[in-house]
């Protein structure tokens, strides 16, 4: 698919392919901006198997950086302004990047812009520390030189090889970079064509890559989303897209703004109810899809709105498996193996599933990742997820491990908790709070040490917690942590209902 669309760009395309603002990007202005970077990316000296670092907010320009670098047979880092500088940093020293790319936006919050953009949960570090660096689009003061421009590009790569490096903790609280190869983004590109169908002339309305790609591959014109309510409702009573992908937060918001909907909406990166979907279907859409996904796989499962309300067991439907997935149940892989103990595909069956049962959710495929950087390839990944399996339908008991979802985030708390021990901290920990339709508030749960002063330990924290980007609880409670057990352990439940106890009240 990668392949189709980077051979069906022509410089002379006047039709549109992404509207951002006021002019749309031509399919012609997608074509020139991909064989210059394709160029500048071969003239700086890099080749096949390289890793190029990317910080550029989404849109034309990093369309067109991700295309080059797929067109050159180079592997793209994504760098994730989020994750705070510190988790970014020990990311990337699993990937070393030979170059980044990175817009005026993202080194403004690496830099000078820095104290406003950890308020909006944003957070990175020196890029040019990390590797050397280039600047795509409008360049600011104390940008890095810009990514000039080279000779003609090389011959297109051919063959396999890694294509995108996406960074998650996985369901350990030790970064891990998710490795997808060009055969495997590919399955998955395909898989989320078969599922939104997308028709050509049509526009698609999403901003990220994997509603990107299959959507210009097919013919179909993109329209990033407006973030406020009000510019959202223009831009679908203007573009009337045939199909809109959307987080719950966002879709939420618009449809308590009473923003109206057309064709098919789907949502996901978030547990997304019956509810939620049945509200869309109210609000004008002719479909409503919750789609289940991981960073590793994408995507997994989907239920359409009359099939997840028809639902009325115990935990949350995600849908039937989508073609190509397959699906079994365990605990914990065999050592070296990446497969869990004991749960063989039912002979004969094809699908590799359980009759039913619980237990964690693993899941393979064609569109599954490769492996984890520095770790040997696998055939199953791990979800985190403890599911029931009825066939190929896929319903969610609950997460295996600690992780807490907010706003369509994953935060893994071992990642940030270490930062927060500062002198006067015995003990600190993140929870998750319900927060109502499958969302959750972040609460750092903070014991001190006898004798500390509350005011001094408050005034210690402030830089930790501004380090941890998104990540940043909403709460801070200074309280004694639950203990459990014959060995006294902390009870992370205890102290999240705690927390929920104290800031209910």
């Amino acid at each position: 698919m990668f392949e189709e669309l980077i051979s069906g760009l022509r410089p002379s395309d006047t039709g549109p392919a992404i509207v951002a603002g006021r002019r749309p990007v031509t399919r012609g202005d997608l074509s020139t901006l991909l064989s210059a970077y394709a160029g500048a990316l071969h003239a700086r000296g890099l080749r096949s198997g390289d890793t190029v670092g990317l910080a550029v907010r989404p849109g034309p320009r990093s369309l067109a950086v991700m295309l080059a670098a797929y067109r050159n047979g180079l592997r793209v880092a994504v760098l994730d302004p989020s994750a705070g500088p510190d988790v970014l940093r020990a990311r990337l020293a699993l990937a070393p990047p030979a170059l980044i790319v990175a817009d005026a936006a993202a080194q403004a919050v690496a830099g000078w812009a820095a104290p406003l953009a950890r308020r909006a949960g944003l957070a990175l570090p020196d890029l040019s520390a990390l590797a050397p660096t280039v600047t795509v689009g409008r360049r600011l003061p104390g940008s890095a030189p810009a990514l000039a421009p080279g000779g003609p590009p090389p011959p297109p790569f051919e063959g396999d090889g890694d294509a995108v490096v996406i960074f998650t903790s996985g369901t350990t609280a030790s970064p891990r970079a998710v490795v997808h190869t060009r055969a495997g983004l590919a399955a998955g590109m395909r898989a989320v064509t078969a599922l939104v169908r997308p028709l050509p002339g049509v526009p698609i309305l999403g901003g990220t890559f994997f509603v990107l790609i299959p959507s210009l591959a097919a013919g179909a014109p993109v329209v990033l989303p407006s973030r406020r309510p009000r510019a959202l409702a223009r831009q679908i009573a203007r573009f009337a897209p045939q199909a809109t992908y959307l987080t719950p937060p966002p879709l939420r918001a618009a449809l308590d703004a009473g923003v109206p909907f057309t064709g098919r909406v789907y949502s996901g990166s978030a547990p997304v109810s019956a509810h939620l979907l049945r509200r869309l279907r109210a609000a004008g859409a002719t479909e409503a899809w919750c789609v289940y996904a991981l960073t590793e796989l994408f995507p997994a499962a989907a239920a359409e709105s009359d099939v997840k309300s028809a639902y009325d067991g115990p935990g949350d439907l995600v849908g039937d498996l989508l073609p190509g997935v397959r699906a079994r149940l365990g605990d914990h892989p065999l050592p070296g193996s990446g497969a869990p103990p004991g749960h063989d595909p039912l002979p004969g069956s094809g699908a590799g599933l359980l009759p039913g049962g619980d237990g964690q959710l693993w899941l393979g495929g064609d569109g599954a990742c490769d492996r984890y950087l520095g770790s040997p390839p696998h055939e199953w990944v791990a979800t985190g997820d403890v599911a029931r399996l009825d066939g190929r339908r896929v319903v969610l008991a609950g997460r295996a491990k600690d992780m807490i979802l907010r706003r369509a985030e994953n935060i893994y708390p071992g990642l940030y908790e270490p930062a927060l021990h500062v002198p006067g901290v015995a003990l600190a920990f993140l929870v998750g709070i319900p927060a109502g339709d499958g969302d959750e508030r972040v609460a750092a749960v903070v014991e001190l040490s006898p004798g500390a002063d509350p005011a001094t330990v408050r005034s210690a924290l402030r830089e930790p917690l501004a380090r941890m980007g998104g990540a940043r609880p909403d709460h801070v409670l200074f309280a004694t942590v639950p203990l459990a057990g014959r060995s006294r352990k902390p009870d992370r439940a205890a102290a999240a209902a705690l927390a929920a106890t104290r800031f209910a009240a």
